[in-house]
């Protein structure tokens, strides 16, 4: 009796599956709905803490009229279809030449990863925890270098540092260099990001100032921050001007100066080592000019995203620039992809002679419609 059933059953399935050619049909008519301009490439589902989608249009609702169109494009090229935002800032005074994912750069921001070890040297540097020569005891008679710690990205060697600073001085530090606080004048929207009252549970200040646990940062605040390094101490407060005519009266607005100059120099050698030969090599191999960089690579397990940044600026001809992405996903994102995007940017721009001009800030463009969309 128990053989008749499955033999019915068996039967019954057969005659409710479709032909294989029909089931080739529904597919190709499913496929071909999808219509072309929303085509994208295909993914693998998402895994483990990821739900964060790796691609999109990261372009849709962003206000442009006052950005410099060159800066604009090429920072969309460069992102193409990754699920991210870009900052570009002038060092020398703060305006925004472009801020691509407008509604993802103003948000309450994301775990900073490993970008957070540049507040951590500088901070330890002006502390005098290590000295200018980078040294650094980790433990025992094992000595570590600032520069090649920074080049590859040393988590042993900043979560060490975190614990000779203390909480409280890391806390005092990052907020000094703006972390925590709105880093525009006026921009709407901005959200000022979060620096926790007390060590993380997860690690305590060494994760904090290894992997930026408990730390939500912003990608406008770590350009303002990069722009102080960039220019010598000079913070400014970023601005990004609504509309050409706003632009064209642009006045920059310092927010305090952080007096980190003689620092910042030691600070820039490990940039340039990340950049040259460590984890942000992807950079280094599409540049020319001087460029000096930080990547980030972790989990935001709160925003259930994979994590790619990538905190950088340029030494070349009259203009300095900052170029910061941060870009949210799954397993393909990370911090060396983030810098790979970067150095396009700059060599896009190098490309076309933009850092020829001794200007230190880009002349404002009248905004295009639909200019600087991705290219489908």
């Amino acid at each position: 009796m128990a053989k008749a059933k499955k033999t019915a059953a068996k039967s019954a399935a057969k005659k409710k599956a479709p032909p294989a050619a029909a089931r080739s049909s529904s597919a190709a008519k499913s496929r071909s709905y999808r219509p072309a301009s929303v085509s994208k490439p295909r993914s693998a589902p998402a895994r483990g803490p990821w739900r964060t989608p790796t691609f999109a249009d990261s372009t849709l609702g962003d206000h442009i009229d006052s950005e410099d169109l060159e800066v604009r494009r090429a920072a969309v090229e460069a992102l193409g279809r990754y699920n991210g935002s870009i900052v570009v800032t002038d060092a020398n005074t703060g305006r925004v030449l472009a801020l691509v994912n407008q509604k993802l750069a103003l948000s309450s921001g994301f775990q900073p990863c490993s970008t957070i070890k540049l507040v951590a040297a500088l901070a330890a540097l002006k502390e005098g925890i290590i000295p200018q020569s980078g040294e650094f005891q980790l433990s025992g008679k094992s000595l570590a270098e600032l520069t090649s710690a920074m080049a590859a990205s040393n988590n042993p060697y900043f979560a060490r540092l975190g614990v000779k600073l203390g909480f409280e001085r890391v806390s005092f530090y990052a907020r000094l260099f703006g972390l925590g606080e709105r880093a525009s004048l006026d921009i709407p929207g901005e959200t000022a990001g979060v620096l926790p009252a007390r060590p993380p549970r997860n690690g305590g200040v060494g994760m904090m100032t290894s992997f930026g646990e408990g730390i939500s940062l912003t990608p406008l605040q770590l350009a303002a921050f990069l722009g102080a390094v960039a220019n010598g101490g000079t913070l400014y407060y970023l601005q990004h001007p609504p509309t050409h005519a706003q632009a064209e009266r642009f006045v920059p607005r310092v927010k305090r100066q952080l007096e980190i100059g003689l620092w910042a120099e030691v600070l820039k050698t490990g940039m340039k080592a990340a950049v040259d030969y460590g984890t942000a090599r992807r950079a280094g191999a599409l540049v020319e000019d001087p460029v000096y960089g930080k990547t980030g690579t972790c989990t935001d397990f709160a925003k259930a995203a994979h994590m790619g940044w990538f905190g950088s600026f340029n030494e070349a001809g009259g203009r300095k620039l900052v170029v910061v992405v941060m870009l949210t996903g799954g397993k393909p994102v990370n911090g060396p992809v983030a810098s790979e995007i970067a150095g396009r940017i700059f060599s896009t721009l190098s490309r076309g002679d933009y850092f020829a001009s001794n200007s230190t800030a880009a002349p404002p463009l009248p905004g295009v419609g639909g200019c600087c969309a991705f290219s489908r």
